[in-house]
């Protein structure tokens, strides 16, 4: 059983390590050109929607996780723009990594990951709209911002390969751990044992799937390896899905960085608007 858990960690973490350093070298190769003064100037167009799409691209563009989005929100809020622009923003930036939802793509399958991107999009739109119309634009606080560098590197080997390493830091810890994690479960945890206790009938975890990711901490680049192999031992769609994005788009570091730039109230709403996008995207799964 040992070996057999060990050759599927060796098998999952070589393919995640491939993947990730390819892709990761690719899009720091290509930021050097991506238009950042004209993408600005897109978020405070007149065009309310046309400035949300652009803002879900923006998040798309700059693979961050929930902590390091904290810095560029705060950036964006100084230039004064659209705030229900900056909660797109905020919502989509950790949940569309262009790295990780590749990954998920190889591991749980393209048609799972167009509709995950579908669902994350439409949903961070709906709630940054919404958070705007009720008026929470009073919630956020006047903070100062340090140590923010928005200078664009030009096509280069040398910064691609820098930056690249720099993921590698942050992000790949967490895959080997979620590869590892996923290998165990592989290995050591009855299918049947899976299969029955979260099967689709269970459809009441997804409410609390979504609510204990957030908690758990678990990174979207963990979850991913994790879910491939609870899926294939028979655990249903819908709650795997609703911890991935809880988890991804409200991390506990991250509402405790939050706490520093909103008030109190904007906060919890933040983290009960990431739950609900989490069971919403969860139920489709559940359904679909």
């Amino acid at each position: 059983m040992w070996m057999e858990t060990f050759r599927s960690f060796l098998w999952i973490a070589l393919e995640l390590t491939l993947l990730f350093v390819v892709i990761s070298f690719v899009i720091s190769l290509l930021q050097g050109y991506i238009p950042y003064k004209k993408i600005e100037q897109m978020l405070i167009g007149r065009h309310k929607l046309f400035a949300a799409f652009v803002a879900v691209f923006f998040a798309f563009i700059t693979p961050f996780c929930s902590c390091s989005t904290i810095p560029l929100v705060v950036n964006m809020l100084k230039k004064k723009l659209p705030f229900n622009i900056v909660m797109i923003f905020l919502f989509a930036s950790p949940v569309l990594d262009p790295t990780i939802l590749t990954i998920m793509g190889v591991f749980l399958g393209w048609k799972v990951t167009i509709v995950y991107t579908i669902l994350t999009t439409v949903l961070s739109i709906l709630i940054g709209f919404t958070l705007g119309a009720l008026g929470f634009e009073r919630a956020v606080k006047n903070v100062v911002m340090t140590g923010y560098n928005e200078e664009n590197q030009k096509f280069n080997f040398r910064f691609a390969l820098r930056e690249t390493w720099n993921l590698m830091k942050s992000v790949y810890p967490y895959l080997i751990l979620g590869a590892g994690i996923g290998a165990v479960i592989h290995g050591a945890v009855p299918t049947e044992w899976i299969s029955g206790l979260f099967s689709d009938d269970a459809w009441w975890l997804i409410p609390v799937a979504a609510i204990i990711g957030i908690p758990l901490y678990i990174r979207l680049s963990s979850m991913i390896p994790i879910s491939q192999v609870l899926i294939a031992k028979g655990m249903a769609l819908g709650p795997v899905m609703a911890m991935m994005i809880s988890s991804a788009g409200a991390s506990l570091p991250e509402v405790i960085l939050l706490k520093s730039i909103f008030r109190k109230e904007l906060v919890i709403t933040f983290v009960i608007s990431v739950i609900t996008m989490s069971t919403i995207s969860g139920f489709i799964f559940y359904l679909v």
